[in-house]
């Protein structure tokens, strides 16, 4: 089955730190351009990162740059964000997005969505 499964949101103090995991099966994550999304409660869906295939382009939304690291490991088929300084307004639904796009041949995927929280 061809999806992303993701893992390791949670409830968190601001200022500290969780990292998400985004695993994917049925397909080789390397080939592909990742990114993670987020959806706070009655906004839109925003983009937080991304890198490209080639991992030589990575990109951060101004609100998490310097706070949040996005990474891949092709060795286990799996990428991360690494998110430091978290603050409340960080607070939101976050998923995992990876695209191909080769002539006619194209996909995404995306992942279920974790939920993270940022509250004392």
């Amino acid at each position: 089955q061809l999806q992303l499964v993701e893992s390791g949101g949670g409830l968190v103090q601001p200022g500290g730190s969780l990292t998400l995991s985004c695993a994917a099966s049925g397909f080789t994550l390397e080939n592909y351009a990742i990114g993670w999304f987020r959806q706070a409660p009655g906004k839109e869906r925003e983009g937080v990162s991304c890198i490209s295939s080639s991992g030589s382009t990575t990109n951060y939304a101004d609100s998490v740059k310097g706070r949040f690291t996005i990474s891949r490991d092709n060795g286990k088929n799996t990428m991360y964000l690494q998110m430091n300084s978290l603050k409340p307004e960080d607070t939101a639904v976050y998923y995992c997005n990876a695209a191909i796009s080769l002539g006619v041949y194209k996909r995404e995927y995306w992942g279920q969505g974790t939920q993270v929280t940022v509250s004392s």
